[in-house]
């Protein structure tokens, strides 16, 4: 590989296991097993039956769990503290491709394990606000959808580096943007719920519903007063 292809699999590497760690490290055993790439000496790990056969075995429990509305969300809170250090690791192992010093390749964990908090981050955020519709088909879309995304930006990244790393820049920007908007769609969320399981109703319609009676009071007072001075 190149030295593009190598930075451009070194980001795609840390931003696929943010969503889906499994399958990120199926597809990399598998390009390095099969000889489609060369991987660096830390990753060659990767290609052992016993670790390609254990990454096999968690990405079919996730693929199910995955699903499931709540279990989904559940998971992703546990592999909050899988993901982003697997992100890490993958990238800074990447990077040794390109005969970096020390110091390159602590930068390079440091930029992996941000990118693979920030797919993380947003992939749990949208999981959670999926979760209020009771149906059970958006998660499904979702999930295939996040698996596909894995494979192919990964593959992207091998084939199309510039393209990749361009669409990722464009990923990152937009979350930035985006992501303040997801927090706040989840506080007003979890305040509902909070607000229907305490039978209360929201704190923005009281006021109203408040004032509606003092006008329908005055009203009466007024109308039974005039009727009087007649």
């Amino acid at each position: 590989m190149d030295p593009i292809q190598i930075i451009s699999l070194t980001l795609g590497a840390a931003w696929a296991s943010g969503i889906n760690l499994y399958a990120a490290v199926l597809v990399l055993g598998y390009l390095g097993a099969t000889g489609n790439i060369v991987l660096p000496a830390e990753l060659q790990v990767l290609t052992n039956p016993l670790v390609f056969g254990a990454a096999g075995l968690m990405y079919v429990i996730e693929f199910f769990a995955d699903k499931i509305p709540g279990v989904d969300s559940g998971w992703d809170v546990i592999h909050t503290f899988i993901r982003i250090p697997a992100g890490a690791a993958l990238a800074a192992g990447m990077a040794q491709g390109l005969e970096i010093n020390q110091g390159a390749e602590f930068a390079a964990m440091l930029v992996g394990g941000g990118i693979a908090a920030t797919s993380h981050a947003a992939k749990t955020g949208t999981r959670l606000l999926i979760n209020t519709s009771p149906e059970p088909v958006t998660n499904w879309s979702a999930s295939i959808a996040e698996d596909i995304a894995v494979v192919g930006g990964l593959w992207a990244s091998l084939q199309y580096p510039w393209v990749f790393m361009a669409v990722l820049a464009l990923f990152l920007l937009l979350l930035t943007w985006l992501m303040p908007k997801i927090w706040g769609a989840l506080k007003r969320t979890f305040r509902s719920l909070r607000n229907f399981f305490k039978g209360r109703r929201l704190p923005d319609t009281e006021p109203q519903s408040t004032n509606g009676i003092k006008v329908e009071l005055l009203r009466t007072l007024y109308q039974d007063s005039a009727e009087k001075d007649r």
